[in-house]
């Protein structure tokens, strides 16, 4: 009786590694690589912002926020988590 038990429960385990393996690693690994990157930024990068803009870092404030040149003389600020991708970085100053 105790095997029939084990029988019945073993393809939800299965499911749920399948799950575990092709759902929910691949997303943590994707979020991880976003803070990363997130995290990297620095003044003179430029960016695509998930709204579609495109700017230029100006200035990366402590609170979560950066500044983003989007025009001459047009900043707006941004959240950090609101970056979708980084088109080009910039060396570290020396």
């Amino acid at each position: 009786m105790q095997g029939g038990a084990i029988a019945q429960f073993l393809p939800l385990i299965l499911i749920f590694a399948i799950m575990y393996l092709l759902l929910i690693r691949p997303q943590q690994k994707k979020v991880k690589q976003h803070q990363a990157m997130v995290e990297a930024l620095r003044r003179g990068d430029q960016v695509v912002t998930q709204g579609g803009l495109i700017g230029k870092v100006s200035k990366v404030k402590e609170d979560g926020e950066i500044e983003v040149e989007i025009a001459e003389n047009v900043k707006v600020r941004v959240v950090k988590s609101t970056i979708a991708q980084v088109l080009s970085k910039t060396e570290p100053a020396s």
